[in-house]
């Protein structure tokens, strides 16, 4: 187990080429089956790519498409810049929905999720992407969909060029086996709260805090 990130890592005996992948992500040291854990650990934070032949495109930094349709399992590895929707889903007496992702997510498993959305396909607008991640994840029809800023966040796990979207819907939620293991509306105090203490996904994370830090600017 991961001491920093939690994750779990099953290592044969018998595979020195894992046990140097393993020691390599977590450690500068060259000495076999000798692990110093350090705060970076991008396996604990990944799992199996859930879609691994889906399509996405790729953008740079001022978000133009640079590479069309190439499959989301190369995404992943190569940490590619693409497109992501984030939803901020509002019931009408101004609690926000959580999320919590499933525990074989493939980025960020078991982390709670503040802006669901998605990945946007190759050729896909932003709108129809949010549009069906609503669908797909939690069942929400019918709704309409607000476009409120984009914004770029990176790390090592994932580079994306993110647009956030409102809605306001308030039930009944279907929420998807394969992606969701629990959600619940929260106060906004008590969002900002989760986003201190709890594991969050860290660009749904970005995301909710540029929309708080615009209603405290309005």
């Amino acid at each position: 187990v991961c001491k920093v990130c939690h994750g779990v890592f099953t290592v044969c005996s018998t595979s020195s080429s894992m046990a140097m992948l393993v020691r390599d992500l977590h450690s500068p040291a060259r000495r076999p089956w000798r692990v110093r854990w350090t705060a970076k650990c991008r396996m604990a934070n990944t799992n199996a790519v859930q879609r691994p032949e889906e399509l996405v495109d790729v953008v740079d930094e001022r978000n133009v498409v640079v590479r069309r349709g190439v499959p989301r399992r190369v995404m992943r590895r190569d940490n590619l810049l693409h497109r992501c929707s984030f939803v901020l889903v509002f019931h009408s007496n101004g609690e926000l929905f959580v999320q919590r992702r499933v525990s074989f997510k493939e980025t960020y498993p078991s982390h709670y999720d503040p802006a669901p959305g998605g990945v946007v396909g190759s050729d896909e607008t932003y709108e129809e992407n949010a549009k069906r991640e609503m669908e797909e994840e939690m069942g929400i029809r019918g709704v309409e969909m607000t476009a409120l800023f984009d914004f770029l966040y990176q790390d090592e796990i994932t580079r994306v060029w993110g647009r956030t979207f409102k809605c306001v819907y308030d039930g009944p939620f279907v929420l998807q086996d394969s992606e969701v293991e629990s959600g619940r509306f929260m106060k906004l105090e008590d969002v900002k709260k989760l986003l201190q203490e709890e594991k969050v996904c860290p660009d749904s994370k970005a995301a909710v805090e540029k929309y708080l830090e615009r209603l405290d600017v309005s």
